[in-house]
């Protein structure tokens, strides 16, 4: 350990205390001082709790994520707020400290929480107060450089994903092809769902598929074909996070989460999937707290239909660009990951004592 340095108990370096519940009336959008839940910002209000810049944990949901404040502002009472001694420690040297410390992984119970005392247990290594401004000086240059490249590599990535939606949308926007329902070019196979919970399922190599993917392997099949599944309840529908159209092939189980459909040749399926992943389908959607796709709007849906010729030649397009924009995602996501090591890799050698110029 470098000359100067200490090893204490976090308890010796910091406090953390409780936040205080603020009524839903208090908080306003344009209020003048931040309100911080476990998890950042939860709005606004024209009053404080606290008036010193300082860190905010999340106490209990997000437990144990932090946030800097600013210099006066309202934890809530899912929060902790660190207290300490302006004359021994930097704040941002705190920040990162903790940062370091991953605190999420002291969380406990269904709904996780961290107790202080098990913080106040950690032993962490400090440096003398200017030590710690040299420490903080340079984590922000080398930060704000990452940051930067980080923001770049995203950039990317939303470029290559956003260049693939753009030439999809062209594709289905250049044709003047006839316009067919689902159930005018697929066999709805749905009544041939079987549902079973968790408890009764026998293990096995089967695939059980619920709205998105597979949710399980089970002993049993019900299906033995190539099929498309077509989620039909769930916040994905709206959110479109990841595909709602999923083809399945071979032996297979599906519950009553997805509508499974039957064409007659594969073609159609891969392109009715590509088509149906390319669209909003909002308006065929019903309630927002459980979002649904009944079989009924399912059939309302228009698919614009090619003739089969066509249709293989836009699939094999699709999967050839597909096939390289995952592989720049990829590549993207690599990056984006490998600069989140970095950073905690030099925050290991700056609380070590090895971090230079």
């Amino acid at each position: 350990m470098k000359q100067g340095w200490e090893i204490k108990r976090l308890g010796e370096v910091l406090k953390l205390e409780y936040g205080k519940p603020l009524p839903e009336e208090k908080r306003t959008i344009d209020g003048l001082f931040p309100v911080y839940g476990a998890n950042g910002l939860k709005g606004r209000s024209n009053e404080f709790y606290f008036d010193k810049k300082t860190i905010v944990v999340g106490r209990k949901g997000s437990a144990g994520e932090i946030n800097l404040t600013e210099e006066k502002f309202w934890p809530l009472d899912v929060t902790y707020f660190v207290t300490f001694d302006e004359k021994k420690y930097n704040v941002l040297f705190l920040f990162h400290l903790l940062s370091l410390l991953d605190l999420p992984k002291l969380a406990k119970g269904v709904k996780p929480g961290i107790n202080r005392n098990e913080v106040y247990d950690l032993e962490v290594s400090v440096p003398p107060l200017p030590e710690q401004h040299r420490i903080v000086s340079i984590l922000d240059k080398c930060f704000s450089a990452i940051e930067q490249s980080r923001k770049n590599a995203e950039q990317n990535l939303n470029n290559t994903k956003e260049l693939f939606d753009s030439y999809l949308q062209g594709v289905f926007e250049s044709g003047n092809w006839e316009t067919k329902k689902m159930n005018e070019i697929s066999e709805n196979l749905d009544s041939k769902r079987i549902p079973i919970t968790k408890n009764k399922r026998n293990n096995g190599s089967i695939p059980y598929y619920g709205a998105s993917d597979v949710v399980d392997y089970v002993a049993d099949y019900i299906f033995d074909d190539d099929l498309l599944c077509v989620s039909e309840d769930g916040a994905n529908l709206l959110a479109r996070t990841y595909p709602i159209a999923f083809s399945i092939s071979g032996k297979t189980w599906v519950n009553n989460h997805a509508h499974v459909l039957k064409f007659q040749n594969f073609t159609t399926q891969k392109f009715v999937e590509i088509y149906i992943n390319s669209i909003k389908i909002d308006d065929f959607v019903s309630g927002m707290a459980q979002p649904k796709l009944n079989q009924a709007m399912l059939n309302k849906i228009p698919i614009p239909l090619p003739p089969l010729k066509v249709q293989q030649s836009i699939v094999c397009r699709l999967d050839a660009l597909r096939a390289e924009t995952q592989k720049l995602e990829a590549i993207y996501k690599k990056k984006i990951a490998n600069f989140a090591e970095l950073k905690k890799s030099i925050l290991q050698q700056a609380f070590t004592g090895k971090l230079s110029e």
